[in-house]
């Protein structure tokens, strides 16, 4: 509803307000009275407009006097905004979300030729972080950000281009395809198995286990009782046993010796190959959910945004094909 509109409405008794619309306060008021609105307190407008508190108030009395209108009531002890108030605001509100809406264009406008991933932690430290170099090399010009998060990000309104996630994330994405679905085998650092030499799988479970639990919002990857079962033995769970949020982090204390870890193939690869982490049985387990892609439609439009995605799916497919040999 348009501004007059709306004042006609709660003034059909006072035709001088109408009248008044027409004067309109210095912009420096209107945006005081603004923030004021939004954010709930004249403390906090002031913060966010880097002014004094006594400005902020002088601005939003400044906007009242040219309107002829009172726009904030007293309510004990604090201020809050009258009837007319409110409907001012919500007026207002609108053009200044159109100049901020303007200011983020201008902002992703000027990092076009950055492409952001944001990743889970342990994807980003141990498979594409390392891999996002040998890219880079070939992609003269394109610079990548790398964020490693737990939190799924809005790709419409943040500052991400594409998003690397587990399980059933994907439904928070309007754009999303299938990378890979990883597995875990037990390994160990060669000091620790040559400490304890251990002669059938079985053997591992009596060795000291390092757990992996991920956060309520991904079910956590095959745990240790649920290997024990698929090679035919029963797991007790010691109270030495160590749990870890990040399968990162647990294939680190492994690979410097603190035990066996269910160790994600798509992280331990390198670990494995360079002879940090031993796997002494190819007795594996698949992770329940595959692994995700998402993107931002826009990014299409960016210079080697349609290469990085290409990319990343390509070197997932090879991936997922070697894990399932």
């Amino acid at each position: 509803m348009h501004l007059r509109s709306i004042l006609e409405k709660l003034n059909q008794d006072d035709p001088k307000i109408v009248a008044q619309v027409n004067k309109t306060p210095p912009l420096r008021a209107i945006q005081a009275f603004e923030a004021f609105g939004r954010r709930g307190s004249v403390t906090a407008a002031a913060n966010e407009l880097g002014v004094s508190v006594g400005a902020v108030s002088q601005q939003i009395r400044k906007a009242e006097e040219t309107l002829e209108a009172r726009l904030l009531e007293r309510r004990g002890r604090s201020v809050a905004l009258t009837a007319l108030g409110r409907a001012y605001h919500a007026a207002v509100s609108a053009g200044f979300d159109q100049i901020r809406d303007a200011q983020d264009i201008i902002e992703r406008a000027r990092s076009a030729d950055i492409l952001t991933i944001s990743c889970l932690p342990s994807l980003a430290s141990k498979w594409i972080g390392p891999q996002l170099l040998d890219w880079q090399v070939t992609h003269t010009g394109a610079t990548v950000r790398l964020i490693g998060a737990e939190t799924e990000p809005r790709l419409d309104t943040e500052d991400v281009d594409f998003r690397i996630s587990y399980g059933d994330k994907y439904r928070d994405f309007d754009h999303y395809t299938e990378l890979f679905t990883d597995w875990v085998v037990p390994a160990c650092s060669p000091a620790l198995l040559a400490k304890h030499p251990i002669q059938e799988p079985t053997d591992i479970l009596d060795l000291p286990l390092l757990s992996i639990e991920w956060s309520r919002d991904h079910r956590s990857p095959p745990t240790w009782a649920e290997w024990a079962a698929s090679i035919g033995a029963l797991h007790r769970r010691t109270s030495g046993e160590v749990a870890f949020s990040l399968s990162s982090a647990a294939i680190d204390a492994a690979a410097n010796g603190k035990g066996f870890v269910l160790a994600q193939l798509s992280m331990a690869a390198d670990d494995i190959a360079s002879g940090r982490l031993v796997a002494p049985f190819d007795n594996r387990l698949r992770l329940p959910k595959p692994y995700f892609l998402a993107w931002d439609r826009a990014i299409l439009e960016k210079p080697f945004g349609p290469e990085l995605r290409a990319w990343i799916v390509s070197i997932s497919k090879r991936l997922g094909a070697t894990l399932a040999e």
